[in-house]
């Protein structure tokens, strides 16, 4: 049977044939461009991390979609803090824990439906902002796959009432994405942060770079590990529970260890370039 050529596409057929004419633009061939280079002044040719951020010139398309990111994630993360039980959480952090008392014991989940669906619905409208409009991020591709992935992955707490809390665990990691786009926001000039100045403008971005970094340790490089290494464990004792190391447990140790990888990549790839550049500086200097 012959196709009528004279039939219109769809316009979610339109938005992929445009997302694959733009994604040239966006993301330079072969290898895809690392995240340092989209967040960090990065020098390609001595592979090093300078001081200050990228400058950003003005872009109707990027600067919108950076706004949504930073009103909308307020309320995303406001709403998994109530989630918790931060009396416990405190005692857990300075060793005052009662016996048996675990860390998810902290979460409380009286505003789950609230954060699920509030997540639910940022993930799928920025999805459909990405495919329609790809040039509003320097790798569309990228996050749209993450996306999809990330919503698969919150499905199983709220499928498992008693895995909620890893729900609340994994979304903390939007903290640091929050601080990262207001790296880039509110230093389009990309002044370095750490140069001695008490103007209101140099206060801050040092303020926004400081909490950018402390999230990034805290929740992608131990919070995350941490949470990779119980997911696991859950899964051991519901495969020993079924007789099976096939079961629904098994998505999210799989999906926490693949962003456990990109984590430490990006991590060790701003060490090393960061390493670099004090070198060659101690060399000249």
């Amino acid at each position: 049977m012959k196709q009528n050529k004279d039939v219109a596409p769809s316009p979610f057929r339109r938005s992929l044939n445009r997302l694959r004419r733009r994604r040239p633009r966006s993301a330079p061939p072969g290898p895809r461009t690392p995240l340092i280079e989209h967040h960090f002044h990065f020098d390609k040719e001595r592979k090093e991390v300078l001081p200050g951020a990228p400058k950003h010139d003005s872009d109707l398309a990027r600067d919108s979609h950076d706004f949504f990111n930073l009103v909308v994630l307020i309320p995303i993360v406001a709403l998994n803090v109530m989630n918790w039980d931060w009396d416990k959480l405190f005692n857990h952090i300075g060793g005052n824990v009662k016996k048996k008392e675990r860390l998810l014991d902290s979460w409380t989940g009286e505003w789950f439906d609230a954060f699920f669906y509030a997540c639910a619905l940022y993930f799928v409208v920025d999805l459909i902002w990405i495919m329609v409009i790809p040039r509003c991020v320097k790798s569309p591709s990228t996050i749209i796959q993450h996306h999809i992935f990330t919503m698969v992955y919150i499905l199983i707490p709220y499928l498992r009432h008693d895995r909620r809390w890893a729900m609340g665990a994994y979304m903390s990691v939007e903290i640091n994405t929050w601080f990262l786009i207001a790296r880039r926001v509110f230093n389009k000039e990309g002044f370095p942060p750490w140069i001695i100045d008490l103007s209101v403008v140099s206060i801050r971005i040092k303020l926004i770079s400081i909490c950018f970094y402390l999230t990034w340790i805290g929740i992608r490089c131990i919070l995350y590990p941490a949470l990779l290494i119980q997911l696991y464990k859950l899964w051991r004792i519901e495969s020993e529970n079924v007789n099976s190391f096939v079961n629904i447990e098994v998505v999210q140790p799989l999906m926490q260890s693949a962003f456990c990888i990109l984590n430490f990549k990006w991590t060790f790839d701003l060490i090393r370039s960061k390493y670099r550049y004090c070198r060659r500086r101690r060399r000249s200097g």
